[in-house]
């Protein structure tokens, strides 16, 4: 059984890939629920699931064979409001370090499976972080941000997506160079900027206007970057600054720009999960007229110290103040003889699994962002 994001080879009883962990599963095609490789009937609906013994081949000129069925729903539901409008995106790029040499040595046809692997990884990181893929250029891909399904948070998804691309290919890297000696690297290129959307088909296929040179920029960032790495444009930079760090390359020439050009190198997430978080770093105005919820939620704090565990549910319209109330009330627990763990729910990490319960696991066992394999195994097997 292989692995669909590395394509390692696993024992057919495997629930997670031996060699990166990810899940061995697929969806259901009659009710879209997760199942494992080796199931024959979906434990949800009963559905015979002989039809997905084999994989079905992806058609990269089709967007509708690689766009999970999660996204391809938002995007179709709400394309009448999306069509003609404006937005503001961040463009993605990304292409293989020196493919031609690449191509050269190799048979097509092993180019061909290698860059399918490669492909498929792109897919996953960029649709985790619902990103679409607007087209396939050969070497690599181009992607949007913030449209069609339209996200206040694109560049972040975006940097999110790009930094993990990098993680991810790491180890289909070790494998490239195991099995053909020689490097495997991705160069990625972000911008953000605006675009208008044209019209979006019942296949998925999008058209789109650049306004300026949002798209161009990025191409020639991505062209610009160091194999394994991602440059950023002076507009994603201020939109990600607060979550992200970056190395400051300074001005540089761009082709096609008539002076030279603010880049950022982006480096890895901060410990930033929320703008509560960022907004309260810079300094908070006094909470008003919200005494009563805290006095709610103080009183089930009193009761857990009591060994009565307690479960509260904040609800409310956006942007009332459901975080500041979350914040207040950490602060007011923080003197307390308590151990804390957050967990959090980011709006990109719908498709991730247990999401809030791995956060909580990784603060426990003190694995960091950047840590590799074998710290992450050390600090679980000591903790």
């Amino acid at each position: 059984m292989k692995c669909p994001k590395c394509q390692a080879e696993n024992p057919e009883q495997n629930q997670f890939c031996r060699k990166c962990g990810t899940k061995l599963s697929m969806t259901c095609p009659n009710c879209s629920a997760d199942v494992l490789l080796a199931d024959k009937f979906c434990g949800k609906c009963g559905h015979d699931l002989g039809e997905l013994t084999e994989t079905p081949e992806i058609d990269f000129n089709q967007p509708q064979s690689y766009t999970p069925k999660f996204l391809a729903d938002k995007i179709l539901n709400n394309r009448s409001s999306i069509e003609g409008e404006r937005k503001l995106v961040t463009v993605l790029f990304a292409d293989v370090a020196d493919y031609t040499s690449m191509a050269e040595k190799l048979d097509p046809e092993e180019v061909h499976q290698i860059m399918d692997g490669c492909f498929k990884i792109l897919m996953d990181e960029i649709h985790k972080y619902e990103g679409t893929i607007n087209q396939f250029t050969g070497d690599g891909v181009m992607a949007l941000f913030g449209a069609p399904v339209a996200h206040e948070d694109h560049a972040q998804r975006a940097c999110h997506a790009a930094l993990s691309t990098h993680k991810a290919m790491a180890d289909y890297g070790e494998k490239i160079k195991e099995e053909r000696g020689m490097d495997f690297l991705m160069r990625i290129g972000l911008n953000s900027g605006p675009v208008v959307v044209g019209t979006i088909g019942d296949d998925l296929r999008m058209d789109y206007t650049a306004a300026g040179d949002t798209t161009n920029l990025a191409a020639r960032l991505q062209s610009r970057a160091e194999p394994g790495t991602v440059l950023v444009s002076e507009n994603s930079y201020r939109l990600t600054k607060d979550f992200f760090e970056f190395a400051n390359l300074g001005p540089i020439d761009v082709k096609g720009k008539s002076n030279p050009v603010a880049v950022f190198r982006a480096v890895q997430a901060k410990n930033v999960h929320s703008r509560i978080e960022v907004s309260a770093r810079r300094g908070l105005t006094p909470l008003v007229a919200r005494q009563e919820e805290l006095d709610h939620l103080m009183a089930a704090f009193a009761k857990t110290k009591e060994g009565h565990g307690q479960i509260v549910s904040l609800v409310g319209e956006a942007g009332v103040g459901k975080s500041r109330l979350g914040h207040e009330f950490k602060e007011f627990i923080r003197g307390e003889d308590i151990t804390l763990w957050e967990g959090y729910c980011p709006s990109y990490g719908q498709a991730t699994p247990y999401l809030p319960i791995a956060q909580i696991a990784k603060q426990y066992c003190g694995i960091e962002e950047g840590d590799d394999e074998v710290k992450i195994r050390q600090k679980v097997t000591s903790t």
